[in-house]
């Protein structure tokens, strides 16, 4: 007998998984639109929207109790401040990328990444890889050192987001949660020192929010 929880894939799982890469692909252009604010202010406000849009989702989908056993347990929470601060910093390349022309590298960094996370598999977790995987990973490899004798530096954008995306991707791995309560966990702990960031923004005058022009709202 099969376990109605097994991974499969369905017409629906292909819907949520295409709309989902779609509104990833227009991302750089919103953001674009946004490079007159600084990345910290993008990140700050993308934490701040995050609570209340996963905690009503958790609640929809009744999917609180894991999340409130996370919160009182203080491996899970150690290990949840490490994925939360993997993410953020994540997120600040990636919109600092956009926000000044290197949307090619951000592009490239999210393309290795698949890549990144099968070398860490093999190395921290013990798995076996194919031949062809390891052409993969080598191929990448050569093109990492293409572009950096082509530009005369190293793709930083590109592995700043390979590097970040993979440990996150492999630490939230030790989270007992669900994805969505993980996520709202993580911007649960990186709340209050957004909403201290924020609070000086708006103090001193230099919040965009609201006092920007209309699309910043």
């Amino acid at each position: 007998m099969s376990d109605p929880r097994e991974n499969v894939d369905t017409p629906q799982g292909l819907a949520f998984a295409v709309t989902a890469y779609v509104l990833w692909g227009f991302l750089p252009l919103y953001m674009k639109l946004l490079s007159h604010v600084p990345p910290s202010e993008v990140v700050v406000h993308r934490i701040v929207w995050s609570v209340p849009v996963a905690a009503l989702l958790l609640i929809v989908l009744r999917r609180t109790k894991d999340l409130r056993e996370a919160l009182r347990t203080p491996k899970t929470l150690m290990m949840a401040c490490l994925t939360a601060t993997l993410i953020s910093v994540n997120w600040g390349i990636y919109i600092w990328a956009i926000s000044n022309g290197h949307a090619l590298d951000a592009a490239l960094g999210y393309y290795i990444n698949p890549l990144f996370s099968i070398l860490l598999a093999s190395l921290l977790l013990g798995e076996r890889l194919t031949r062809l995987q390891w052409g993969a990973i080598a191929l990448t490899f050569v093109a990492i050192v293409i572009l950096t004798v082509e530009n005369g530096r190293l793709p930083l954008v590109a592995l700043g987001l390979t590097t970040t995306w993979g440990f996150y991707a492999f630490f939230k791995k030790s989270l007992p949660v669900g994805p969505n309560q993980g996520f709202l966990l993580e911007v649960l702990i990186l709340l209050p020192p957004a909403l201290v960031w924020l609070g000086y923004l708006t103090l001193t005058g230099q919040s965009h929010f609201v006092s920007g022009v209309a699309q910043d709202s």
